[in-house]
């Protein structure tokens, strides 16, 4: 029976789990629940940003981050303890 799914096999199991660890454990950090949402809701109330702007800083802060970048909020601005950094400004 073949695989349901395809592992690239030029990268060792090694490599392989080296890569679960360093990139995609810490995108699945923070994971999407109603609580969250309702951080959002809260979060847009306190900050004025739009809802799905006010559920990234909300997942942010969930995730334990210090630092945002995003180039629609903005630059050096302080929301809720996270700074707001937009990578393409000095």
């Amino acid at each position: 029976m073949k695989d349901r799914y395809f592992i690239d096999t030029t990268f060792t199991r090694k490599e392989h789990l080296a890569y679960l660890e360093e990139v995609l454990e810490p995108l699945c950090a923070v994971h999407s629940s109603v609580d969250l949402y309702r951080k959002g809701i809260l979060m847009r109330g306190e900050t004025g940003f739009s809802y799905y702007d006010s559920l990234i800083l909300a997942a942010a802060l969930d995730g334990g981050c210090q630092l945002l970048y995003s180039e629609d909020l903005q630059h050096n601005h302080r929301a809720a303890g996270v700074k707001i950094v937009n990578p393409f400004q000095g």
